[in-house]
């Protein structure tokens, strides 16, 4: 079968079967098995089950059950909650107050769990009552829960992060340090326009009248402490090179489990309702990792791979002018599916374009997955605007779709700085490693 036609046949049929509604892991292995068939018959499975294998042993992996693992422990504990009561208490005094102090917590919240959906959905559910309490504007509230909320696939411990490290032997401490700069930056920016909005507008985010004794605020700043432990003993070990991603997630799911043990939360039906929830979430990463696996095998080995790669790469245009079509490719795709589909299909195709232009591995990634972050609250099927139903079921689509336009653009913009200056994240990044 020529590479075009393999192409076509494999990409349209995995559409097809998206559009049926399979699920995405499911449907990627069952599209593999299909052209593997026709192409080798059943002889030709063995490089399915191998590439399968392959995927099962990698040691890294190991680490996403882990990271999912603290960030429901910490879903279901009240240290989140407890946490939000310090930002909503020293931050409710100015215009917009409260909704920095919400932004703030979204991407603490995003540090320990590295989920967009734990951020959102519990930023949500303990900021929300709040701010409506407060008069906030509600489309600025959502708009800002859902930005901040996208934080927790780019801030580490960012599950999707070694996913990319894993698919193309990138360092995930390098990833993970990239990741950090680009979403502290974001936040900046998310944080920046809350503030000006608020100053504008004081209508839509005025301050708390309420008075709270500076006794009690300081009282407040004891719920920071355990989930400041629990990321800094995740980061600094693989940022100061004490352990592997896979070693801190270790570390880091024992620290959270001490945390909620300490705060007297740890009992039989806690752990038996976290294992269950880890396992069920875990498996669906998962799953999906090994489909794409399937998946990539059979492309690569009926020469699909170097295919599109030789197709990008004898293009007529300008190294970046390609590489801004293979980053839109990214934001497009995040619109539809889920990033670690995105990621394990086109990544392997992207990252030897991207080296063989002579452009940063790490600094294409990094953006990669911000691109991803936009699509993930960009209309019409932005993931993040599902969560923001589910937060808001009577606020109508449209309204979310206008919530949450605002930060789509700043999101891009953002994008679009980190391309223009590269040395932010390359430069950033070898600091991090040296020091």
């Amino acid at each position: 079968m020529s590479p075009e036609l393999l192409t076509a046949g494999m990409f349209g049929l995995l559409l097809a079967f998206i559009i049926a509604g399979v699920s995405l892991a499911f449907a990627l292995g069952a599209v593999a098995t299909i052209f593997i068939l026709i192409m080798n018959g059943t002889g030709g499975l063995f490089p399915i089950l191998s590439a399968t294998f392959a995927s099962m042993w990698s040691i890294s992996l190991a680490a996403i059950p882990l990271f999912v693992m603290m960030g429901i422990s910490l879903g279901k504990s009240k240290i989140a909650t407890d946490l939000y009561r310090a930002f909503y208490l020293w931050s409710g005094k100015v215009n917009g107050g409260l909704l920095v102090g919400t932004t703030g917590f979204a991407s603490l919240l995003s540090a320990m769990t590295g989920s967009c959906a734990a951020s959102t959905l519990t930023t949500g559910m303990v900021g929300m009552p709040a701010m409506e309490k407060h008069g906030y504007d509600k489309k600025l509230v959502l708009g800002t829960i859902g930005a901040a909320g996208t934080l927790g696939i780019l801030i580490p411990p960012s599950i999707t992060l070694i996913v990319i490290g894993m698919s193309t032997g990138l360092s995930i401490g390098k990833l993970f340090m990239g990741g950090l700069i680009a979403g502290l930056g974001m936040l900046v920016v998310i944080l920046g326009y809350v503030i000006v909005t608020a100053n504008l507008r004081p209508e839509k985010a005025p301050a708390s009248a309420e008075s709270v004794p500076m006794s009690e605020k300081i009282r407040s700043l004891r719920s920071i402490v355990l989930p400041m432990v629990i990321i800094s003993v995740v980061l600094l070990s693989i940022f100061l090179g004490m352990a592997t991603p896979t070693e801190a997630s270790a570390v880091g799911a024992a620290a959270v489990l001490a945390a909620i043990a300490i705060r007297g939360e740890l009992n039989w039906g806690f752990i038996k309702d976290v294992s269950y929830s880890t396992a069920t979430m875990s498996g669906m990463v998962i799953w999906i990792i090994f489909g794409a696996s399937a998946f990539v095998s059979v492309y690569s080995a009926a020469n699909g791979i170097n295919f599109v790669q030789s197709f990008l790469l004898s293009l007529e245009i300008s190294p970046w002018l390609l590489i801004l079509v293979m980053q839109g490719a990214g934001f497009i795709l995040g619109m539809f599916l889920d990033p670690i589909g995105i990621i394990l299909l086109v990544m392997p195709i992207f990252m030897p374009v991207v080296v063989e232009l002579g452009f940063d591995p790490i600094w294409f990634a990094v953006i990669f997955q911000l691109n991803l972050c936009v699509g993930y609250i960009s209309p019409p099927f932005g993931y993040n605007i599902f969560y923001l139903k589910t937060l808001s079921p009577q606020t109508p689509i449209l309204d979310l779709y206008k919530s949450v336009l605002p930060y789509v653009v700043l999101m891009i913009l953002f994008g679009i700085f980190l391309l223009a200056f590269p040395s932010i994240l390359t430069e950033g990044v070898n600091l991090l490693t040296k020091a």
